[in-house]
């Protein structure tokens, strides 16, 4: 089992966080970790595979943001979106405590579209 260090633990969490840009920011929660994994993504394996995790969840829960989305027309997309959002801040917050103990995190639910 490789051990990881605490720098690297530390940026993997920040790039799970980072999805939380979104909340605030169209399009954040992909455009920060992916910043923040391309500038770390040569430096260690973990941080890599934890970004591309990261950012694979945030496209899927983009996706899934968008369905709701236009749901809402048959009025199921409320609660949808509703769910989407919380379900997204909770496997976030996991993910983050997961990174900061040098755990390999899944995501459920995600689309693995960055390799």
């Amino acid at each position: 089992m490789q051990v990881v260090s605490k720098d690297e633990r530390n940026w993997a969490m920040f790039i799970h966080l980072s999805g939380l840009v979104g909340y605030f920011i169209p399009f954040g929660n992909i455009i920060a970790p992916l910043i923040l994994w391309m500038m770390k993504k040569d430096q260690s394996s973990f941080i890599d595979d934890q970004g591309k995790e990261a950012i694979n969840f945030q496209i899927t829960i983009t996706i899934y943001a968008v369905i709701s989305a236009v749901l809402i027309l048959l009025l199921i997309g409320i609660a949808l979106i509703f769910v989407v959002g919380l379900l997204a801040l909770i496997f976030i917050i996991i993910a983050a405590i997961k990174a900061n103990e040098g755990v390999y995190y899944r995501y459920p639910l995600t689309l693995r579209l960055v390799k």
